[in-house]
């Protein structure tokens, strides 16, 4: 299955700071772990380690954690916010932390991800919003080196082809 391009959502960090993406998008790539339970996040911590190294290793790359859940009140939502605030004292952890309120069915079939939420996604998402490149679950190896190739591919130019050759007349 082929992912497409990230939808438009908006969502609040932990600082309260609203968010739009793609727009907010900091990094020319930017890698987003889709999370749906609580659980995930142990899903998600697997893969952070690989986050934190490729910040580090390519300036142009920066992470978010997104928690998707079905759309709530703005009270529930609140009561969901402060609760994650107050588990993260962690201020970078709390900018990258972006809830989303959404119809989920809707996002992931928009992202053409296969309709589960039993697991995390993580897609390499390019500033205009195109996924590069999608996984789904822990951290592994292969992942890992599939997702490292797919950041290389992504900053190297794109020579155009060639012009046809002229015709001889």
């Amino acid at each position: 299955m082929t992912a497409k391009s990230f939808p438009l959502v908006e969502g609040r960090n932990l600082d309260r700071q609203k968010l739009r993406f793609p727009p907010d998008f900091a990094g020319q790539l930017n890698l987003v772990f889709i999370a749906f339970r609580q659980w995930h996040q142990r899903l998600v911590d697997s893969w952070v380690p690989t986050a934190e190294a490729l910040e580090t290793e390519t300036p142009s790359l920066v992470y978010y954690e997104l928690p998707t859940i079905r759309a709530l009140n703005r009270f529930s939502q609140i009561f969901i916010n402060e609760g994650m605030r107050a588990g993260i004292p962690n201020a970078k952890a709390r900018q990258r932390t972006i809830t989303l309120y959404v119809d989920v069915d809707a996002f992931i079939a928009d992202l053409g991800l296969p309709p589960e939420q039993d697991d995390i996604f993580v897609l390499l998402v390019a500033a205009d919003g195109r996924v590069l490149w999608w996984a789904q679950g822990a951290h592994s190896a292969s992942k890992e080196e599939q997702l490292r190739t797919a950041v290389v591919l992504a900053q190297t130019p794109q020579t155009p082809p060639p012009p046809p050759p002229l015709s001889q007349k």
